[in-house]
C-alpha cells in the first residue's frame, strides 16, 4: 500500500480556525499559534513509514574536470539502498527557471563549489552520509574564472542590458558627481533548511512534499528529468520556513524523486545549514560605476551607470534581475538623458538568482547614494533635492514606461500629483528622535560590550527611496488560478478555496479566507492543500500574489456569487474556477532599453537614524521610520509585519550580511559566520502608510514584501555617512570602512 502522508504535512492547512473578518482587517493567522508553540509541521518533520534518508555529494571545488567516480565501497555499506550518479538520470540531463543550463548531477565539469556530484540513499541520514563519503571522485583542477570583469572580456555572461534616452554627453551640468559602489553576496538565509520527502506511487510515478515558492514550476522542471508524464507526478507545498526568493530554484526535489523512484520507497532529503548555503542561489553582488549630473536649478540633467551583477555558474533568474537592475537603475527620479549598461556575468562563483528586491536592491543603494552626494555638491538637502526630480503623474520612467497608477485629479499647486513628493512630506509629522541626555551603555553601540559611554559616539540621519516593480514584466505570461466551492456542510454555509500559492510567511492563508468572506458573506471559509491538483498561481515572489492569486480568489468568488443568483445551495455546491492575468507588459528593447515592461510599481521611503562609534566603528541603528504607499491596506498586521520583514534584511545588509567568496569558495557557510539581523539589532519603527489605490488592481492594492528591503540599506548607510563624513561605497558597512582612515583596524 501507498504510505499516505502525516495530517499536517502542509502544516495543517485548513485544519485550524481561519478566523474572521474581511478584507481591511487582521484575523488570527492559521499557523500562528501552532508556529510559536511548536507544534507546526515544517517540510523538515515530514515522516512517512520505511522512509530512507537521501543525501548529496558535492563539490569541494570551484572548477574542476571528473575523470571518473567510483561508488563501489559507498553501495557496500549496510543500509546503503542507492547511490545514483549522472549516468542515472532517467531523463532530461539539465533544468533551470528560465535557462536548462543546471545538470541535475554534474556531467564532467563542475563549475561551482557545491555543485551535486552524487547522491546516497540510506536507512539513516549518518549512513547516507558516510556513504557520500567513501565515493571516490577523480578531480582534474581547473583554473577558476571568479572576477565577473574578467568574465566580462571573455565574453561569458548571461544578459546585457542597455538603456539610451537622450544625450547625456551634450548637457553642460553645474555638478557632477561619479563614483564606484560595491554590494556584497547577501544570502537569503531562511531558517528552514532546504527539505522535503518523495513517495513512489502504484503507477511508476513520485509524490512530492516539498518547501517551494512555486509547484508548477517544479513540475516542468522535475518531469523531463525523471523522464514521467506531469501527470504522473504530485507535488503539495510542505510547511515552508522561510523563502525570500531561496525556494524558486530546485533543491531537493529531482534528487528525492529519483532516489525514491529507484528504491521503491519513500526517501526524504533534509540539507544541513552548511550545504543550505552552497545548495541555494544568493543575491547577486554588484559592481556599479555611477554618474549622476544636475543644473543649477537641482534639477538632474543625466544619469549614467555602468552595473555589473555576477550570476555565478548557472543562470537560475539572472536574465530577470538584469532586466530590473537595468530598468529601476535611476530610481523614481526624473531625467532625459541616460545611459546605461548593466550586465551579468557568468562565473565560477556561487550561483545567484531571486531574492526580496530582485535587482532594484543593488542599483537602490548606488542611485540613492548618488543623489546624497549630488544634493550636498549643490548645497540642497537630501529632501529637497529628491523632491525637485521625484517622479508625478505621467511622468515617463528611463524606459519610457508612463508613472499611470495614481488618480491624476489630485495635484500639487497645478502640478501634476507626485506620490513621492507627497510621502516625503509626511517626515515633517515625525520628528527624529532626541538624544537622550543620560543614556544607558545598553543603547550605545557595542552594547554589553561596555566598550563606551558616549565618548567617541556621533548621531546620524539619512534617507532611502525604493522604487519596485511588482509581478513578472517584460512579457511574461503571468497568471494565477483560483477555485472556490460554497456549499451547506452541518447546516453551516462553507467557502473551499483551492489555489497553488506558496504560503511563505507572508499571510497569503489569511487573505484568500478575507477576500471570500467579503466577496460570499460567509463566515466558514476552509483552505484545500496548496498542491498541482489546483491550477497554477505562480511563484511566491515579486510581491505577486496579493494581487495575483488575491486576483484570481477574487473573481472565483464574483463567479459563484453570480452563479448563486439562480441555484440553492440545497440542491448541492456551487462551484467556480477563474484565471486572473494582469495587464500586458512587454520585453525591454535589447538596444534601448524602452518599453512598458513593469505592471506595478510600488514606493518606500525610510529615513534611518544612527549612532556611530567613529573610533571603533561600531554601529547602532536607533530607529527606522518608514512611509509605504501599499495602494490599500489588505491585512494591516501582515503589512506591517511586511514592511519590519523587508526593513530588518535591508538592514542585514547595510551592516553585516555578506556571504564571503574567495577564488570561489565560501569561507563563512554557518550561522556562527555570516550574520543576521536579531531583534536586538532591530530598532522601534514608526510607520506612516499611504493608499493610493491602482485603478488596475485588486481592490487597488500594491505589493508591499519588497519596497522596504530596497529604501532601508541606503537610508541607513547614509545615516552613518551623516555621521562619519565618510563616503561610504561599499555595503554591507564594516568597522573597518569607518576606522581605516584612522591608520589602524579596530
Amino acid at each position: 500500500m501507498t504510505p499516505t502522508p502525516p495530517t499536517r504535512a502542509a502544516g495543517g492547512v485548513g485544519t485550524p480556525p481561519l478566523g474572521t473578518g474581511g478584507v481591511g482587517s487582521s484575523p488570527a493567522r492559521p499557523d500562528a499559534e501552532a508556529k510559536v508553540n511548536g507544534a507546526f509541521d515544517y517540510a523538515s518533520d515530514l515522516s512517512f513509514p520505511g522512509m530512507l534518508w537521501g543525501h548529496t555529494l558535492r563539490s569541494p571545488h570551484p572548477r574542476a574536470r571528473i575523470r571518473s567516480i567510483d561508488t563501489t565501497a559507498a553501495q557496500a555499506i549496510p543500509g546503503v539502498e542507492a547511490v545514483l550518479t549522472a549516468a542515472d538520470v532517467p531523463g532530461k540531463l539539465h533544468y533551470g527557471l528560465i535557462e536548462d543550463d543546471q545538470p541535475v548531477l554534474s556531467l564532467g565539469e563542475v563549475n561551482y563549489q557545491g555543485e551535486p556530484v552524487a547522491i546516497v540513499a540510506a536507512g539513516s541520514l549518518d549512513v547516507a552520509r558516510r556513504a557520500a563519503e567513501l565515493i571516490e571522485v577523480d578531480y582534474e583542477l581547473l583554473e577558476p574564472r571568479c572576477d565577473p570583469e574578467d568574465a566580462l572580456e571573455a565574453g561569458s555572461f548571461f544578459r546585457y542590458q542597455p538603456v539610451r534616452l537622450g544625450d547625456p554627453d551634450a548637457q553642460v551640468p553645474a555638478a557632477v558627481v561619479a563614483r564606484e559602489y560595491v554590494v556584497g553576496m547577501q544570502d537569503q538565509a531562511p531558517l528552514g533548511p532546504e527539505s522535503g520527502a518523495a513517495v513512489p506511487t502504484a503507477d511508476g510515478g513520485v509524490e512530492l512534499y516539498v518547501a517551494t515558492q512555486w509547484v508548477h514550476s517544479d513540475l516542468e522542471q522535475i518531469a523531463p528529468c525523471l523522464g514521467l508524464e506531469p501527470d504522473r507526478i504530485h507535488i503539495a507545498i510542505a510547511g515552508i520556513g522561510g523563502a525570500f526568493g531561496a525556494r524558486e530554484d530546485l533543491s531537493v526535489q529531482v534528487h528525492m524523486a529519483m532516489l525514491a523512484l529507484a528504491t521503491g520507497r519513500p526517501v526524504k532529503m533534509m540539507y544541513d545549514r552548511a550545504e543550505s548555503f552552497v545548495g541555494h542561489v544568493h543575491r547577486h553582488p554588484a559592481r556599479m560605476r555611477y554618474e549622476h549630473a544636475a543644473d543649477a536649478d537641482g534639477k538632474l540633467l543625466y544619469v549614467k551607470a555602468r552595473i555589473v551583477l555576477d550570476g555565478g555558474a548557472y543562470a537560475s533568474t539572472t536574465e530577470a534581475v538584469v532586466g530590473n537592475a537595468a530598468s529601476l537603475a535611476v530610481g523614481p527620479y526624473e531625467v532625459e538623458h541616460v545611459s546605461v549598461d548593466a550586465w551579468g556575468a557568468r562565473t565560477n562563483n556561487p550561483p545567484c538568482g531571486a531574492m526580496r528586491g530582485f535587482g532594484g536592491v543593488q542599483t537602490c543603494f548606488a542611485y540613492e547614494s548618488q543623489m546624497d552626494a549630488l544634493a550636498e555638491a549643490l548645497g540642497l538637502s537630501p529632501v529637497e533635492f529628491r523632491r525637485r526630480n521625484a517622479v508625478a503623474q505621467g511622468s515617463k520612467l528611463i524606459t519610457g514606461q508612463i508613472v499611470d497608477a495614481y488618480d491624476p485629479e489630485r495635484a500639487d499647486d497645478g502640478r501634476p500629483f507626485s506620490p513621492l513628493a507627497d510621502m516625503l512630506g509626511r517626515f515633517k509629522e515625525i520628528p527624529v528622535p532626541a538624544v537622550p541626555a543620560g543614556r544607558d551603555i545598553v543603547d550605545l553601540p557595542g552594547g554589553t560590550g561596555n566598550t563606551t559611554h558616549g565618548e567617541g559616539v556621533r548621531r546620524g540621519v539619512g534617507y532611502g527611496v525604493g522604487l519596485k516593480n511588482v509581478c513578472y514584466s517584460e512579457g511574461f505570461d503571468d497568471y494565477s488560478t483560483a477555485s472556490v466551492r460554497v456549499e451547506r456542510v452541518d447546516g453551516q454555509t462553507v467557502a473551499f478555496v483551492h489555489t497553488a500559492a506558496a504560503e511563505v510567511g507572508q499571510g497569503h492563508w489569511s487573505l484568500q479566507a478575507q477576500i471570500a468572506r467579503t466577496e460570499l458573506g460567509v463566515d466558514r471559509v476552509e483552505l484545500l492543500p496548496n498542491d498541482t491538483k489546483a491550477g497554477s498561481a505562480g511563484s511566491s515572489s515579486a510581491s505577486r500574489q496579493s494581487y495575483m492569486t488575491g486576483g484570481a480568489v477574487k473573481a472565483a468568488c464574483e463567479a459563484v456569487r453570480e452563479l448563486l443568483r439562480d441555484r440553492d445551495l440545497a440542491d448541492g455546491p456551487v462551484e467556480a474556477t477563474r484565471v486572473f492575468r494582469h495587464r500586458e507588459t512587454k520585453p525591454m528593447d535589447p538596444v534601448t532599453g524602452q518599453g512598458e515592461s513593469h505592471v506595478q510599481l510600488a514606493l518606500c521611503v525610510h529615513r534611518a537614524t544612527v549612532d556611530v562609534d567613529i573610533e571603533l566603528g561600531l554601529v547602532k541603528v536607533v530607529d527606522l521610520t518608514c512611509v509605504q504607499d501599499v495602494g490599500k491596506i489588505m491585512n494591516p498586521a501582515a503589512l506591517e509585519g511586511q514592511i519590519h520583514g523587508g526593513t530588518a534584511q535591508g538592514l542585514g545588509l547595510a551592516v553585516m550580511e555578506e556571504m564571503i567568496t574567495e577564488q570561489g569558495r565560501v569561507r563563512n557557510a554557518s550561522f556562527t559566520d555570516y550574520l543576521i539581523p536579531t531583534i536586538l539589532d532591530m530598532p522601534p519603527m514608526r510607520l506612516r502608510i499611504v493608499e493610493n489605490a491602482d485603478p488596475e488592481a485588486p481592490y487597488g492594492l500594491r505589493g508591499a514584501g519588497e519596497p522596504p528591503t530596497l529604501s532601508s540599506t541606503p537610508a541607513i548607510v547614509a545615516a552613518i555617512r551623516d555621521a562619519t563624513g565618510l563616503a561610504l561605497t561599499q555595503i554591507p558597512v564594516r568597522p573597518e570602512h569607518l576606522t581605516a582612515h584612522l591608520g589602524r583596524q579596530p
